[in-house]
């Protein structure tokens, strides 16, 4: 845990005071987008330095499942009620159940004591960001009603790649809303091929024609 606070990297601590009312949220999900960034690239680089990049990308992109599947994980991640001793029980837990390397449940550990866990995602995904950026790739997002099935999300892998002219690293999430299709998000590009999102755009025609 020690050696994660050691990374000279501005930021890797409990710096953020207590937020005055009257400032912006646009500051505060700046704020929360900085930390998270310094975070992940402290990660990266105790991984990369350990040679096991490959290894801690596993461990995240399972968390990171994990976390959609389980509301109840993400309300106890969540909530300022919940001690950082517990919520770090809890999830070190489910990482220990999961086999994940020594240097990913260290990390989780410190994000819990310095009451990171809310942002643990955003944490998780600038990781495979930069991870994907440093190896030439682009990484996609890809939001579906459903589960996609390993022959499936390959489908999807290789039409990106096509179209994208590069590798792509591939991050599912699972969302019934959609009703069906599926989100994708390829860096800043959204391409949305859902049901909820047609009759949506369906509802604001008639409105208009109304």
């Amino acid at each position: 845990m020690d050696g994660l606070k050691t990374i000279g990297i501005p930021g890797f601590g409990d710096e953020y005071p207590e937020r005055n009312r009257g400032e912006s949220q646009v500051a505060s999900k700046a704020s929360e987008s900085g930390m998270a960034a310094r975070y992940a690239l402290a990660l990266f680089e105790l991984a990369d330095e350990q040679r096991k990049l490959d290894v801690v990308a596993d461990d995240l992109k399972a968390l990171d499942a994990a976390i959609e599947e389980n509301e109840d994980l993400r309300r106890m991640m969540a909530s300022p009620v919940i001690g950082r001793a517990a919520q770090s029980q809890a999830i070190g837990a489910l990482l220990h159940h999961a086999g994940a390397d020594e240097l990913t449940q260290r990390f989780v550990s410190v994000s819990a004591a310095n009451r990171r866990l809310y942002a643990l995602r955003h944490i998780i995904h600038a990781f495979l960001a930069e991870l994907a950026e440093r190896r030439g790739e682009i990484s996609a997002e890809v939001t579906s009603a459903q589960s996609l099935s390993d022959d499936q999300a390959r489908a999807v892998e290789e039409a990106l790649q096509r179209v994208e002219g590069r590798n792509v690293a591939l991050s599912m999430k699972v969302d019934p809303a959609l009703i069906g299709g599926m989100v994708v998000q390829v860096g800043s590009r959204m391409i949305d091929s859902s049901i909820k999102t047609q009759l949506d755009r369906m509802k604001l025609v008639m409105k208009g024609a109304g």
